[in-house]
């Protein structure tokens, strides 16, 4: 059965949650007038917290469609999660720094205006951008969110920590 996009979005922000909160975070879904934040999670003890933007796909391949917004280098401490959700089994999570997100989805677009189409002709640009993550160089990898980091609530614990 293939959800509607509305479902299938919010779906994927609900096995995020699930997830994070599965790991011993504390996940919490924001209002949809939050822009650009799906959801807000932070550690046990609230002293370290990102915001995640889900996107979610039908299918098992690593492939989603964004738009021209996601070339923005916002913030450090905001991540994408990207979910498969094939119609049968378990999702399967992609965790991004919103950096990477932003460099991939500007340099595949600018490759991908530069090659020719089908027939020779040149690509029209478009709001549409697409992320990918063949190699699976993201599946699973909830601790690059730095949640699990000790927090740093002294004066000058950088420069203990070698930073």
């Amino acid at each position: 059965m293939k959800l509607s996009s509305v479902q299938t979005g919010i779906a994927g922000e609900y096995f995020v949650a699930a997830e994070l909160s599965r790991r011993g975070y504390v996940a919490s879904i924001t209002l949809r007038n939050t822009r650009g934040i799906d959801i807000l999670a932070s550690n046990a003890d609230a002293t370290k917290s990102v915001g995640i933007q889900v996107k979610t796909c039908q299918a098992s391949k690593p492939d989603w469609m964004m738009n021209r917004k996601a070339e923005a280098d916002l913030a450090e401490n905001l991540f994408y999660v990207f979910v498969c959700l094939p119609a049968t089994g378990e999702p399967a999570f992609y965790v991004v720094p919103r950096r990477d997100v932003a460099t991939y989805v500007r340099e595949s677009h600018q490759t991908w205006l530069a090659t020719p189409g089908r027939k020779g002709q040149s690509h029209r640009d478009t709001d549409m951008r697409r992320f990918k993550d063949q190699e699976g160089k993201f599946r699973d990898r909830w601790d690059l969110l730095g949640l699990d980091e000790p927090a740093c609530l002294t004066s000058g614990c950088s420069r203990r920590r070698g930073r």
